[in-house]
């Protein structure tokens, strides 16, 4: 299935008082593939306690490093990427309250 996507790169600082400020980068709109998940790949992930949902194939360019994504108003966590020419698979785990 064909969609969009947001990746979220987050910047940690510190302020004047010495606690850690989180400021988010949210880049929107970015086309991709929405396939599910392998079985093999799942019970890899189940042995790390990772909570595998997802896997969104992008164009390699589009991708900066972000740790995070949305997609459907929900916010995943990229564990594992994997680059396959010019398009990389990006593998997202539900992530509750990031």
């Amino acid at each position: 299935m064909t969609s969009t996507i947001n990746l979220i790169s987050r910047t940690v600082n510190t302020d004047a008082l010495g606690h850690e400020v989180v400021t988010e980068t949210k880049r929107e709109g970015l086309m991709c593939e929405v396939v599910s998940i392998s079985q093999s790949e799942f019970f890899a992930a189940q042995n790390t306690k990772l909570q595998p949902e997802f896997k969104f194939i992008i164009f390699f360019g589009d991708y900066e490093g972000e740790e995070l994504l949305e997609f459907e108003q929900k916010r995943y966590a990229i564990y594992r990427t994997y680059r396959a020419g010019d398009r990389l698979e990006l593998y997202a785990e539900r992530k509750i309250g990031a």
